[in-house]
Parts: structure tokens; sequence; C-alpha cells
């Protein structure tokens, strides 16, 4: 009988930022490169979509089946719940609301079986309102954010993971740690591939040690018998 070899995966749960992570330099396809030939990446990331659609959709995109294989979780809501509730209610969630669903999630993904030290929570990042509004102007809609108010957001989250015992990458701070900081958006409110690869930077350790830690599924091909194959491979 053949053996089994199980394929762990890694689970990315977000909004747009995390939905299009896997374009060429995206912070999704970094990790998927560093874990290949030893865990799935999984992309759950829902362009558009706030803390508590994610938490509604929680069973269905990440059931719990899905979950019992899964080594690490990222967690990257925040940007469209920040939306000013006077321009855009039907995006926007109270920091405290927010802060909830944060928790939530993470309940479940150890509900799943992830420990606290496999999720990790990561803060919207900061909003450059001068290209944003542009954007704005062009989709004929109202100026809908602003970037002080993403900071609290940003500050909740890196709270929850306190509280909750997971990583965080508090990426509005980080970001604005350069002075040359709106070259990590690409228009204002998503990252440029420079943006996604400042956030690699801070998320490279986590998957870095995880990858560490698994084995390559399957022999590498030197160490196949030619000859007999399927002594080596099965």
């Amino acid at each position: 009988m053949a053996c089994k070899r199980l394929y762990r995966k890694a689970v990315l749960f977000g909004d747009s930022i995390t939905q299009v992570s896997f374009e060429e330099g995206g912070w999704g396809a970094s990790a998927a490169d560093l874990l290949q030939r030893k865990c799935d990446v999984v992309n759950r990331g829902l362009s558009g979509y706030n803390s508590r659609w994610g938490r509604i959709l929680l069973p269905h995109i990440l059931p719990l089946d899905l979950l019992k294989d899964t080594v690490i979780a990222t967690v990257f809501f925040g940007a469209n719940d920040a939306s000013l509730p006077e321009i855009a209610p039907d995006k926007y969630v109270s920091v405290e609301d927010y802060s909830a669903n944060l928790k939530e999630i993470v309940e479940h993904l150890k509900t799943g079986g992830l420990r606290p030290d496999q999720i990790i929570l990561i803060s919207p990042p900061a909003l450059n309102g001068e290209e944003w509004r542009k954007v704005c102007i062009e989709k004929d809609v109202k100026m809908n954010r602003k970037n002080e108010n993403t900071g609290r957001y940003s500050r909740a989250c890196v709270q929850v993971a306190k509280d909750l015992e997971t990583h965080s990458v508090d990426l509005w701070s980080i970001m604005q740690e350069d002075k040359d900081w709106k070259r990590y958006l690409c228009d204002g409110l998503h990252l440029s591939p420079a943006g996604s690869q400042l956030l690699w930077k801070h998320l490279e350790k986590h998957f870095t040690k995880l990858a560490e830690s698994l084995e390559m599924i399957y022999p590498d091909w030197s160490s196949i018998d030619p000859d007999n194959p399927e002594a080596s491979l099965l």
C-alpha cells in the first residue's frame, strides 16, 4: 500500500490585500515560494470585505476540517472596516466591533487546532490620502478614509494580538517609519510591490521557522532508485 504523504496548509485570510497577494512580487507568493514541497498556501482573500463579513463566512471558507492540517494563519482585515461611517456605512465597522470580530476569528482558528503562536494578525496599512482621493474622484465617490482613523484600527489589531497572545505585524506603524512610506502603496490604499515585500520582511521569520520544521513532501529526485522507483516513492 502506498504511504500517505500529507501536505499541511498555511492559510491567508483577509480582504483584497490578501486576495491579490499571489501577484508577481506579492507577499503571499513569497510565502508559497518559501513553503514549496512542504506546505500548501491557501488564499482566502475577499476583495472589499470587512471583518464582520469575514467572520460570518468563517465556517464556510475556513471549516474546521480544513484547519486541522493548518500550521500557520494570517488574519488581515481593517482597511475596509476603517471606512468613514458618514461616507461609506456599508463597509464601516466600529473599532470595538472590529476587535470583537478579530477575537472571534482567532477563537475559530484555535478551535480548528491552531495555537496562538501559529496565528499572525496584520494591521491595516497606512493610507495615502492624497492618492486615494484621486481614486475616489475617478469612481465618483466621496473621500471615504483617513489615515489617522485607520491608525485606530491598527492599534486595536495589535492590542487584540497582545490580549490573545498571537503574533502581530503593525503594518500601519512600520510603513510610516520610512519618510518615503507612500511608495509602499500603489493607489493610496493597496500595497505596491515594495509594500508587499515590506510586509513579507516582517512575516518571513515566522514562515521560515515553519519551513525549517517541516519535511519536504516526497524524496528529492536524486535519491530515487531509477530501477525501482516505487520503493523510493511509495
